[in-house]
């Protein structure tokens, strides 16, 4: 029975989003956000209104797109890889496009629900140019469209409970390959060192350990990202390899680094292995590898030096990362860190019962361990979302709550800059237009590789 005062309906949709914007940003801030506006505005707003779709929201360089037809989907995101193809320079912006049909939750103008996360986590295994549909969408345009698919067979996708399989548009105009320039050379290499870490694997035979496993992943590129000797690829990018079997140097020419961290972790009970290899991209050589095997206690100490290797390898200039963390190894923290690693986890399925899910996770975390930043601000994230969603009866009282925890977070830590990004958000959207721009100025000069930070700045 459909609960009560909840619209749902079946529809397609669409996700996109920009393939290695970060390394865009990273080589040409000021002329990625021109070319990437008049792409909205000069291919993708009027191939979307003439296949009758809606433009639910634009997040950075994504956006998620309505149709009423699956067959209107596909033809508009075919249409819009073409005309990008047709325009393509060798730093021309191309796109990821997954594609689903499924059903949805309608929130006044916002959509969410099991059909909207599908398409978002198929789109990221879309290669750039390229256009990717679930086996339900495939099925439904099979003989409907003027264009040729191939099984792309079954994938695990993040959050997603069964291995949905996939299909990918074969149409060569479109260029679906590893982004290269017109010779075939590699995307050109910023002028600093750069790494992408890859998702590490989960070794632990228990696909509920994934969490874990992501979460140190993430913790490792957000340490790295600290140091401004060092391009870092962001999460999304690298996580888009996730389940993967993939050839280091693709990996390089695709995301344009020089380095590539890959690695696994088995957690068993109070033990934990990492291990993790630094590759050089162009030829594939092994520069090091390690493993550790420790107590729970010690994964920090095995992320710091990590961490530290990776940095003093490459040849950056180890900063001060300015991070107490004196308290890091005691049990109540450790315990709250599996918490906080819980919540981050649940977020990413974007429905409201995930959100409320994460909340129960943060209230242990913070009860357990008062003084874990991350677990503030993660807080903060989950009651704007409920703002944003009207999700709660009490907007006001939702702001004020997320206003309440990031305060608290910078209280703890005053050198995260997603603290200092979700703050200047919070300002922005009270109107407190000082005060967000000091914040977002804050979280670049603290972290330049942040670009969730560099988006939420030129949003505001």
């Amino acid at each position: 029975m459909a609960e009560k005062g909840i619209e749902r309906r079946l529809a397609a949709i669409m996700s996109a989003d920009v393939a290695g914007y970060s390394r865009l940003m990273g080589a040409d801030e000021a002329g990625t956000l021109v070319a990437l506006k008049a792409l909205r505005k000069d291919v993708f707003a009027p191939q979307v209104a003439a296949h009758k779709g809606r433009v639910v929201k634009l997040m950075g360089d994504g956006a998620l797109v309505e149709f009423p037809s699956i067959v209107n989907a596909v033809d508009c995101a075919i249409a819009v890889q073409r005309a990008l193809a047709d325009r393509a320079t060798d730093e021309a912006i191309r796109l990821r496009i997954g594609i689903n049909l499924g059903d949805i939750i309608i929130e006044g103008s916002d959509i969410y629900g099991d059909g909207v996360n599908v398409a978002a986590r198929i789109q990221e295994v879309a290669e750039p140019g390229g256009v990717a549909l679930s086996a339900v969408a495939h099925d439904q345009v099979a003989g409907k469209v003027e264009a040729a698919f191939e099984d792309a067979g079954e994938h695990e996708l993040k959050n997603i409970d069964k291995p949905v399989r996939v299909y990918r548009w074969t149409d060569a105009a479109a260029n679906p390959l590893p982004i290269t320039t017109e010779a075939g050379d590699a995307l050109p290499l910023p002028d600093k060192p750069s790494i992408a870490v890859l998702p590490f694997t989960n070794m632990s035979g228990d696909p509920e350990q994934e969490y874990f496993s992501d979460g140190i992943t993430e913790d490792v590129i957000t340490e790295l990202s600290r140091f401004r000797s060092l391009f870092v690829i962001a999460r999304n990018s690298s996580f888009t390899f996730k389940g993967q079997a993939v050839d280091v140097t693709d990996v390089g020419q695709t995301l344009g680094v020089q380095y590539v961290v890959e690695g696994s972790v088995r957690k068993a009970a109070n033990r934990v292995r990492v291990t993790a290899q630094l590759v050089e991209a162009e030829t594939g050589n092994h520069i090091w590898a390690e493993r550790w095997d420790r107590e729970l206690e010690d994964i920090f100490a095995v992320q710091d030096e990590l961490v530290r290797t990776i940095v003093s390898t490459v040849g950056g200039r180890i900063d001060a990362i300015g991070k107490a963390r004196a308290t890091r190894n005691s049990e109540a923290h450790l315990r709250a860190y599996d918490f906080y690693l819980r919540a981050a986890a649940a977020e990413d399925g974007n429905t409201k019962e995930d959100y409320q899910r994460a909340r129960q996770h943060l209230d242990r975390a913070i009860e357990l361990d008062p003084g874990l930043a991350m677990a503030h601000h993660h807080l903060s994230l989950v009651n704007f979302v409920e703002w944003m969603a009207h999700w709660v009866d009490d907007r006001d009282m939702a702001f004020a709550a997320a206003l309440n925890a990031e305060n608290k977070a910078v209280a703890i830590d005053d050198t995260d800059s997603r603290i200092h990004a979700q703050l200047g958000q919070l300002h922005h959207h009270r109107r407190s237009f000082d005060e967000a721009g000091q914040d977002f100025e804050k979280a670049i000069r603290l972290n330049p590789n942040d670009f969730q930070a560099m988006a939420l700045y030129g949003n505001y």
